[in-house]
């Protein structure tokens, strides 16, 4: 293992927090899509409901944020710099893609309910309290 950014335990110790806040979002949102969308991220096998619930109801990717989180949160556990690096390309790759593919996929596929979504939720940095607009488990395909 590396030494943490030169002399910066502090950063060891954010990085295990954002480990340990990464897991538990990735895995629930994943299980949130499987039990309530009825389907998986993957865009092959898409959920046939819009999930609005759990950590939706904050932010709509919690997925993505989760995974980078876990990554950098790996960067600063071992301080290093080029994990960081690999971190931040992925977010700014998801975040294209979330820009040019998955967000008009979700309007063409859900339509006003996504926008509605999508009005009320932002996209990467969470709400302080949850969006009540749907308290169920989320959108059926129009």
């Amino acid at each position: 293992m590396q030494t943490p950014f030169p002399g910066f335990a502090v950063f060891r110790v954010i990085g295990v927090l954002l480990i340990a806040v990464g897991i538990p979002a990735l895995l629930a949102s994943f299980a949130r899509f499987a039990l309530q969308g009825i389907g998986t991220p993957a865009p092959v096998f898409p959920t046939k409901r819009l999930v609005v619930s759990g950590f939706y109801r904050y932010v709509r990717n919690p997925m993505y944020i989760a995974v980078v989180s876990i990554v950098l949160g790996q960067a600063l556990l071992l301080g290093n710099v080029w994990v960081l690096v690999y971190g931040l390309c992925a977010w700014l790759v998801t975040h294209f893609f979330v820009l040019y593919y998955e967000e008009p996929t979700l309007q063409k596929t859900y339509g006003m309910e996504y926008l509605e979504f999508c009005a009320n939720v932002p996209r990467w940095l969470p709400r302080l309290a949850p969006w009540r607009g749907h308290e169920g488990y989320g959108f059926g395909r129009s």
